[in-house]
């Protein structure tokens, strides 16, 4: 595909700080997908997929507090804060019901926010979602160790620190797109230089370790209160896509698995040797799973 398919039209509002945001464009009378990015994600991380929905649908994807292009400036960059801060967007700047699109952390607070606003939401996609799972579950050593370090104050924040010092941003996303697929070789590279570029076009001091460690912590201690969450879920009354790589380090595919028994009306789709960012390892294969949901579950598009 040529570079031109991963164009979108950033923006930025005022929601107590610079608030960014890419529009996709897409038909003025499709539903309205709204994409949310994990923990050290950005909205960049969709523009491999919105070109595909964007052909029945329309889309957006913000930037949280604290990550991509969107600063802290006076705002919390807890998950809490950021599902505020993603209520705020929909109520305030899109006007209108949406579709919640999210990946890892971004798939928690779109399970929240769906919970919270069932007005707001007519349905949801959890992409890799970083959701509790069975007590046994195995995890990746790198992703444990990885764990372990943000979870203990100031180590994460120096760690990170020592990288960005040590790395460029190229080396940096390069090696965390890596990490998170099966092989980084199917993200196009067009986008893949569209977030190193992102990235680069940040304002020195903006962004800072401490907003990834405070939202990182902020996330474990949600997950270390299963129950919790689980009860939070089943107020969710909107249909529910859950897309899961078979190969995700980050999240266990058996998590997505406790999951779909868990709430047997969410529709679970596998993807086959992929890791924890289909959209962008396999954006094809994440969309035809997209709009056939939103055409038979969802029914939110008529069939084509």
């Amino acid at each position: 595909m040529p570079s031109t398919t991963y164009a979108a039209e950033s923006k930025i509002v005022d929601l107590d700080g610079p608030t960014h945001y890419l529009d996709f464009g897409g038909p003025s009378d499709g539903p309205l997908i709204l994409a949310v990015h994990g923990l050290s994600g950005a909205a960049w991380n969709w523009l491999a997929v919105a070109p595909l929905l964007t052909q029945r649908c329309r889309m957006i994807a913000v930037d949280l507090a604290g990550h991509g292009e969107t600063p802290r400036v006076d705002r919390s960059t807890t998950v809490r804060a950021n599902r505020r801060l993603l209520d705020r967007f929909i109520r305030e700047v899109v006007g209108e019901p949406v579709v919640l699109m999210g990946n890892s952390m971004g798939g928690l607070i779109t399970l929240l926010e769906s919970a919270a606003a069932p007005d707001l939401v007519e349905g949801a996609i959890l992409v890799d979602p970083a959701v509790p799972g069975p007590l046994l579950t195995s995890v990746d050593r790198r992703t444990a160790m990885q764990f372990a370090v943000v979870a203990i104050p100031k180590l994460g924040e120096a760690a990170m620190a020592r990288r960005r010092g040590q790395q460029s941003v190229a080396e940096q996303v390069r090696e965390t797109l890596k990490f998170c697929t099966v092989d980084v070789n199917r993200i196009p590279n067009e986008v893949i230089e569209a977030g190193i570029a992102s990235i680069n076009s940040r304002k020195p001091g903006d962004f800072t370790p401490a907003d990834i460690m405070i939202a990182g912590r902020s996330l474990l201690r949600l997950m270390s209160r299963p129950q919790a969450l689980r009860r939070r879920f089943r107020a969710v009354t909107a249909p529910v896509l859950l897309i899961h790589g078979d190969r995700d380090r980050l999240v266990s595919i058996k998590v997505a698995k406790a999951c779909a028994r868990a709430f047997p009306e969410w529709r679970l789709e596998i993807a086959t040797d992929i890791g924890h960012v289909p959209m962008l390892e396999t954006p094809e294969w994440t969309a035809e799973k997209v709009l056939d949901w939103m055409t038979t579950d969802a029914k939110l598009l008529d069939p084509a």
